[in-house]
């Protein structure tokens, strides 16, 4: 059967080394495959992958909200957080589903921390802090502090997310930002900030000011460890880059897709095979 993922560029994806390997781990008779589709060709495409009974693919920049109305129904989660990265043909239906909602969770549960009870620092406001934000309100986080450089862009997530937790919006210069940094027991990092090629580059965390004990979780995984996540671990702080988060969201959508569990180990090591290239 066929999956696949859509986006553009779709070049630099590591979805396909991460799903066959975990297809052929599986004896499955399956193929994964990188498809480009432009923004224009983006209804036509959805068209096809049913015409063409794909039994699922993934989906990326930049068509995880713009896909929504070419669907015939996505999940609670994905309504929220308004993106889905994972569609599931169920008899010529196609489900969206948003898996980096387990994903980030799922990683933080196997560190054995947890976000019930927690107090929440977040840097950034953009797609992917939606789907941590509902992650870490399913989990039961006490209160979400979300710093972001200009609040005026980031009152969506309010909308959004105010009816289903505790959840403010800051300038992360701020004095009112700083506080409620020193208070969180869990400090996120949703921004690009420390990606390749920029690796020297991190949010504004004043490590003077923050728990001692709090537990940082940079969802980049390029490189690893970020710069936030070495500065972080050099002062005895526990740290978890992205590259779990992006193996379990893969996992969770090779299950809907084929209701077999993924070996998420060969997961793991063909995905740091391809980063170390």
């Amino acid at each position: 059967m066929n999956l696949g993922v859509i986006g553009h560029p779709i070049a630099h994806s590591l979805s396909p080394v991460m799903q066959n390997a975990a297809i052929e781990r599986a004896g499955l008779d399956y193929a994964y495959i990188a498809m480009p589709v432009e923004p224009e060709d983006l209804p036509s495409a959805v068209a096809g992958l049913r015409a063409l009974n794909f039994r699922g693919f993934n989906v990326t920049i930049p068509h995880k909200s713009a896909i929504i109305p070419f669907l015939d129904e996505i999940s609670d989660g994905a309504k929220i957080i308004g993106a889905v990265n994972t569609v599931v043909n169920d008899g010529g239906r196609l489900i969206g589903h948003n898996t980096d909602v387990d994903g980030f969770i799922d990683a933080m549960h196997a560190k054995n921390v947890a976000a019930a009870g927690k107090s929440v620092a977040l840097y950034g406001a953009g797609g992917a802090a939606r789907a941590v934000i509902c992650g870490l309100m399913r989990d039961g986080a006490s209160e979400i502090n979300v710093g972001v450089r200009n609040p005026s862009k980031a009152q969506g997530i309010l909308e959004s997310f105010a009816p289903h937790g505790a959840i403010k919006i800051f300038d992360w210069s701020g004095a009112d930002f700083e506080v409620a940094a020193m208070r969180a027991d869990i400090i996120v990092n949703t921004t690009p900030l420390g990606m390749h090629p920029n690796i020297g580059e991190m949010p504004p965390v004043d490590f003077s000011r923050v728990k001692d004990d709090a537990f940082f979780y940079d969802i980049i995984y390029t490189p690893s460890p970020t710069r936030l996540m070495r500065e972080a671990r050099e002062r005895g702080h526990e740290v978890l880059g992205g590259a779990a988060m992006l193996v379990r969201q893969g996992a969770v959508a090779f299950k809907l897709w084929t209701g077999t569990d993924a070996d998420e180990g060969i997961m793991m090591e063909k995905l740091k095979e391809m980063l170390d290239n």
